[in-house]
């Protein structure tokens, strides 16, 4: 199976060894290279793979499926549905050195990354990132196009809406529920609900808290 890897930086690059070591484990898939839109990329190599243009080449290289490689929940979200609206197929690039219970589901499109745990009755939508060493315990529920960062670790059924950010080393207690788009800051403890849009952190996680400018403090000045 020829797959193209969309992007080139390095959320791709993780991409392109699982792909290879997935390769050396069972003969398939086989890598191409990579496409991007950043021109100062194109003809460039990374791991061995080569840089083939921008994704405008897409229709033009024989293949047969993508890996949407970008780290942007948002910007994921709409190159995969640019995909398949164009009938690619998503394939979902699943390291080796993961450990996956059997009955788990997984979306198309989604990357499981090395050192990743998934146990029994979890479910992970489409164009997922579950990246190095997190872990999802039994019974989650992950909404498409999630990025769980490196190191973080969901409880016994949790549940994650769409779009969701859960941040470097961050931890999702059992049985709380994290809303459509919602953003977890690195290492923090989320002990409750967050609502849809919200961006938490710390421990206890608590809403972030932006600093006012000081345009807008002089506007407020009583």
């Amino acid at each position: 199976m020829r797959v193209l890897i969309i992007g080139a930086g390095g959320q791709a690059q993780v991409v392109a060894d699982i792909l290879l070591r997935m390769q050396e484990r069972d003969g398939s898939p086989h890598p191409l290279g990579y496409l991007d839109d950043n021109p100062a990329l194109n003809g460039r190599s990374y791991i061995g793979l080569p840089v083939l243009g921008n994704l405008a080449r897409l229709a033009e290289i024989d293949h047969d499926g993508v890996v949407i490689a970008l780290g942007d929940n948002a910007l994921r979200k709409r190159v995969y549905e640019e995909a398949r609206s164009r009938g690619e197929r998503l394939i979902v690039a699943r390291h080796p050195a993961a450990i996956v219970a059997p009955d788990v589901l997984i979306g198309p499109g989604s990357m499981i990354c090395a050192g990743v745990v998934v146990n029994t009755g979890t479910e992970i939508g489409a164009n997922v990132i579950l990246n190095t060493s997190s872990s999802a315990d039994h019974h989650n529920r992950i909404g498409d196009h999630v990025h769980i960062a490196p190191g973080a670790h969901l409880g016994g059924e949790v549940t994650l809406g769409e779009g969701v950010l859960v941040g470097i080393g961050a931890t999702v207690l059992p049985r709380v529920r994290v809303a459509d788009w919602a953003r977890i800051g690195a290492g923090a403890c989320v002990h409750k609900p967050v609502p849809a849009g919200l961006t938490v952190v710390g421990v206890p996680a608590r809403p972030l808290k932006r600093k006012l400018s000081r345009n807008t403090r002089e506007t407020h000045k009583p």
